[in-house]
């Protein structure tokens, strides 16, 4: 039984949509905020998997860089620095707050689990204000391995003293669920538009479209 919820943050909590006008402005296209985080995402793999580590603040503006050269725009410091500097005031999805309390009412412990640095981190839950849910604000900077890597996970078990397998992991990539499942974790599929899992990966055991579904979901599992 995983009496302990590790959130993603990045999507799974808060909505990457506020960028929107950012790219928009600076691209003349809002959809190049997709292609953008997914140029990170696998920026973030490739430093993971030949072990040579970056902060992921570092492979953000990299990345953005990489869009701008591939959309052949020459992109201003004023707008770098909006976008960059933006993902640290994302607002949450709608249903967040009432479905944490939800969570923590029924007596889980609550943490996130981030590749962004623990000052970003910090700063996101600050300005969303969801700091007040959470026991542990946990980056994997910390450990310098990013997520799916096996390391983040354990920190997160060592730093609630616990077993890895007593940790659930909530998140919306299907990349950070195979890490959880991988590492030993129980793990929960936020399926937010446009986001699906992995076929070639073990199915967790919880999946809803947002988080109020996957909270209930939590609940029933915790009360089997």
């Amino acid at each position: 039984m995983a009496r302990v919820c590790v959130f993603d943050v990045n999507e799974t909590l808060l909505d990457l949509g506020a960028l929107d006008p950012h790219f928009e402005r600076a691209f003349g296209d809002a959809g190049v905020r997709r292609a953008w985080f997914l140029q990170l995402l696998q920026s973030a793999l490739v430093a993971t998997v030949t072990g040579a580590y970056s902060d992921f603040g570092t492979i953000s503006a990299a990345a953005l860089e990489m869009v701008a050269e591939r959309e052949s725009v020459d992109l201003s410091e004023e707008d770098r620095q909006r976008i960059l500097s933006g993902m640290r005031e994302l607002p949450p999805h709608p249903e967040v707050a009432d479905s944490l309390d939800r969570l923590r009412d029924a007596g889980l412990r609550l943490a996130t689990l981030t590749n962004s640095t623990q000052q970003v981190a910090e700063a996101q839950m600050e300005s969303s204000r969801l700091r007040g849910y959470f026991e542990h604000i946990l980056s994997a900077d910390t450990v310098k391995r990013l997520k799916p890597a096996p390391e983040p996970y354990r920190m997160a078990a060592e730093s609630f003293g616990v077993e890895i397998g007593e940790i659930r992991l909530v998140a919306a990539h299907s990349w950070d669920v195979a890490g959880a499942l991988r590492a030993g974790c129980a793990a929960a599929f936020v399926a937010r538009p446009g986001m699906v899992l992995d076929p070639l990966v073990e199915r967790p055991d919880v999946v809803g479209e947002d988080l109020r579904e996957v909270a209930d979901r939590i609940l029933e599992a915790e009360a089997r």
